[in-house]
């Protein structure tokens, strides 16, 4: 995919979004991850910290939080496996496909709180994403503990596919705004009744990691054509996605987009640091 046909695609992503407050359609694009029944086994890799004190070992709480709170979806079958919780791991970060990997680390002050990606394949599902959360703004998590459960929350419902619902900062009692409250740590039925219209309809092939695949490690039958979903040629990507050209910028969010290399897009949102606005 050329530059053009990934400033076309972009345009597409930003055209597409929902950012008003009366929490309208906020699919992100058509976006969503390929699979033949609902609901979807996807399995989510634990690389945060947890069991001590201070902001960087509360992470495995915001996780297991959630896990839950996503699972009260019937299109959801989320199931945590535990990763590499190394400091190198975690900063690093690498994909592993057909997978969603939560990692936390101090990623620097680099002007983000949180940063969702996800890897498209040339049919625009999802194959693989991970969720950051940036450890070198401790004082912040620190001044706002809502906020973790709430960032962690969101950087996960774009990995399915979600947008925010609002951007205008208004309360919509939801981790899927982007409102000035930092209390809200969970999902509402608004973003289950929004997912079950994006998962409503099952595709011919899985784009999520059944097991029998490139960093699977069980049973099952991969159906994905070569080169897609589950038969992706890698398990893990070396280094980190491009992240490309921004695209949009709304307050304290951005979305960016880079080619992956091999037909497919990638697809960054931000969640900008306050001092960053």
């Amino acid at each position: 995919m050329n530059i053009k046909n990934i400033l076309t695609m972009a345009a597409i992503i930003a055209g597409t979004i929902a950012t008003t407050g009366s929490m309208a359609t906020h699919s992100w694009s058509t976006y969503h991850w390929a699979r033949t029944a609902n609901p979807m086994p996807l399995i989510m890799v634990d690389s945060v910290t947890g069991g001590g004190s201070g902001a960087t070992e509360q992470w495995d709480y915001t996780l297991d939080q959630a896990q839950a709170e996503w699972n009260r979806s019937n299109v959801l079958d989320l199931m945590i496996e535990q990763g590499d919780e190394s400091r190198r791991a975690r900063k690093k970060c690498s994909v592993i496909a057909g997978k969603l990997r939560a990692c936390n680390a101090a990623y620097g002050q680099n002007g983000w709180l949180g940063l969702a990606s996800i890897n498209l394949d040339s049919n625009g599902h999802i194959t693989q994403g991970t969720a950051k959360e940036n450890d070198s703004y401790n004082s912040y998590w620190d001044a706002n503990p809502g906020e973790r459960e709430n960032v962690m929350c969101q950087e996960i419902g774009h990995v399915f596919g979600l947008d925010h619902t609002s951007t205008d900062g208004s309360d919509q009692n939801t981790c899927m705004d982007y409102s000035n409250s930092t209390t809200v740590t969970g999902i509402n039925q608004h973003d289950i009744s929004q997912l079950a219209a994006m998962y409503n309809h099952l595709d011919t092939y899985n784009s999520y990691d059944d097991g029998s695949t490139v960093g699977g490690g069980g049973g099952g039958t991969c159906n994905a054509p070569p080169g897609k979903g589950c038969n992706k040629a890698s398990a893990s990507n070396s280094g980190q996605p491009p992240m490309g050209i921004r695209m949009k910028k709304n307050g304290r969010t951005e979305t960016w987009v880079a080619n992956d290399g091999r037909g497919g897009l990638w697809i960054h949102f931000l969640i900008l640091a306050p001092e960053e606005d």
